[in-house]
């Protein structure tokens, strides 16, 4: 019977040393601490390898200790102290509520394809590669269009003259764009270009006047679904949360 009595108490004291990691001055310190440890970690983007257990256990030893320590000067009782740990409880607690909503309403396929359906129909069709100067008056605008006829570089007056702080520096290169990219007086203008033409007449825009010239066309060249899926399932996932966080809003009785 005595040894029955033994081996019964071997085996919780094993039991629960399993359960703890340490006893801290009498204080038992559970396992379950270094997984939630774990678990923040993962979460800040910070993956834990199997080497970095013990200094893990070693971490939360130390909290505990420190712990126990500001425990026994009484900081725990203090205003400042319950007042951050209100703001602490507040911030663990909306996390998951958020976190309880996506995990609800979660993203699904149909729906990024949707949206890149409707990125695709906004950016397809033809790009246009296009260099400009822009100026301030109409007759300074005029001038540059009788230079280029006289046989003026594009790129030069561009460099020397553009006030576009942006494009001018390269010789007026915009790179390659759609028109809805512009404001609406510039694509109307670009798109009646042909290839290698210049407008014929300057085009105002709320920035200047303009001298646009039409150096080629292509197909538009969108990124494949799936190289977009990740960066669209993100975006559609916090369209979601503030949708609901605005539902909220609207809901509550605020007085």
């Amino acid at each position: 019977m005595k040894k029955i009595l033994i081996a019964a108490a071997a085996a919780a004291a094993f039991c629960a040393h399993a359960q703890n990691i340490a006893i801290v001055n009498g204080k038992p310190v559970p396992t379950t601490r270094v997984e939630m440890l774990k678990q923040q970690l993962a979460k800040a983007g910070r993956p834990v390898s199997a080497e970095m257990d013990g200094q893990l256990k070693d971490e939360v030893i130390a909290r505990e200790i420190f712990m126990q320590e500001a425990q026994k000067r009484g900081l725990d009782a203090n205003d400042d102290y319950k007042a951050q740990m209100e703001l602490a409880r507040q911030t663990i607690l909306i996390r998951e509520l958020f976190a309880d909503f996506q995990k609800k309403n979660p993203v699904t396929d149909a729906e990024i394809k949707a949206e890149y359906d409707k990125f695709a129909a906004a950016n397809g069709g033809k790009e246009y590669r296009a260099r400009h100067i822009l100026v301030e008056k109409e007759d300074e605008a005029k001038k540059i269009i009788a230079d280029l006829k006289k046989g003026q570089k594009f790129e030069d007056i561009a460099k020397k003259q553009s006030k576009d702080p942006g494009s001018g520096a390269n010789g007026g290169d915009l790179d390659w764009a759609t028109p809805n990219s512009y404001v609406p007086e510039f694509a109307q203008a670009l798109i009646k270009l042909n290839k290698g033409q210049v407008t014929e007449a300057p085009v105002k825009s709320q920035f200047g006047w303009h001298v646009i010239k039409l150096e080629d066309t292509r197909e538009a060249q969108l990124p494949k679904l799936d190289d977009v899926k990740p960066q669209i399932a993100q975006q559609l996932q916090q369209q979601k949360l503030a949708k609901f966080q605005d539902e909220l809003r609207q809901k509550a009785k605020v007085e």
